[in-house]
């Protein structure tokens, strides 16, 4: 991870001038879906790059130590060695960017990756994930709890009446508190988008988030009806590129929640690399949440390679 965000004062007269202009937006994100994508090497090279943003995430109700340490095995091997070898990359030390799992899960999964002989980052969900809407004494504590436990990022969820009743200030004090309860571990802010009402409050949502100091905003929590689309990525990616522009200030973004094809990952690549520059083609500053993707891109590569699609016993997932 790059060094934390240091934040900034709360300017409410930047957020008050704030408009978004949709149909700008919509016809941008149109271009980005009717693109075509690269092929053949190019293709796996990228597809390659793409694993190493990957957030490889459970979240599930039955999350076990056992399937966590699957998880873990699958972030430090996420594509099989022959592969990787047929493609001259066996040695240059490819793994996804982080595991994300519950609080109660991070003791689980800092053993795991210890076991495997690995430093891949451990991050935790928290502060009432997903809808946040428990007492703000009882996130900040699962915050430090997480943190006790070994996580190095932690992927809170914002309060969405703070920002449906435009209570800005209110919004910035609490992920003030958020990042001071995170100590040394990295935040990353999910704004819960598809929850925000219009394309204006991401915008705004994502200023303040900056300002208190996220060092990522991230889009959703891959549990609303709406997780990341392209909209508002853009939104989002403007809303960082004008804070880098103010404050010199480089804050990362992860798209999550409905992330599935490697098609997919490559639109988001290309995104980002578009509006941000290459700068921010790199972990410390851009991720990708998901827990089906990584499959995906495992299955071109292998095609790629052997000229066949994989059979369901080819690649078993974690």
């Amino acid at each position: 991870m790059s060094a934390r965000s240091r934040g900034t004062e709360l300017d409410l007269s930047w957020i008050s001038k704030i408009q978004v202009n949709q149909p700008a937006v919509l016809r941008r994100a149109e271009q980005i879906q009717a693109r075509r994508t690269v092929k053949k090497e190019w293709q796996a090279a990228w597809l390659l790059k793409a694993v190493t943003f990957i957030d490889l995430t459970t979240l599930s109700g039955d999350d076990t130590p056992s399937n966590i340490q699957r998880l873990c095995y699958k972030a430090k091997y996420p594509i099989r060695e022959d592969l990787l070898k047929a493609l001259n990359m066996h040695d240059k030390d490819i793994t996804t960017a982080a595991v994300c799992v519950y609080p109660a899960r991070v003791c689980d999964a800092v053993k795991a990756l210890k076991a495997a002989g690995c430093s891949i980052p451990v991050a935790s969900v928290a502060t009432g994930f997903p809808a946040g809407q428990t007492h703000l004494k009882t996130r900040l504590e699962e915050i430090r709890l997480a943190v006790e436990d070994g996580a190095t990022e932690i992927d809170v969820v914002i309060n969405r009446s703070l920002v449906l009743t435009g209570q800005w200030e209110a919004l910035y004090d609490e992920i003030r508190q958020f990042r001071k309860a995170c100590g040394e571990a990295h935040l990353k802010t999910i704004l819960a988008t598809g929850e925000l009402g219009s394309l204006t409050n991401v915008y705004k949502a994502s200023m303040i988030a900056m300002m208190a100091g996220s060092d990522f905003i991230k889009t959703s929590t891959g549990k609303e009806t709406v997780n990341a689309t392209f909209p508002v990525a853009i939104v989002m990616l403007r809303a960082i590129r004008d804070f880098f522009w103010k404050t010199g200030n480089k804050v990362g973004f992860k798209p999550a929640g409905g992330i599935r094809s490697a098609k997919d990952s490559l639109a988001w690549l290309s995104l980002v690399k578009e509006e941000l520059g290459d700068e921010w083609l790199k972990p410390e500053l851009f991720r990708i949440g998901a827990s089906t993707l990584l499959s995906d891109i495992e299955r071109q590569i292998y095609h790629h390679v052997t000229g066949r699609y994989a059979a369901y016993h080819d690649l078993p997932m974690s």
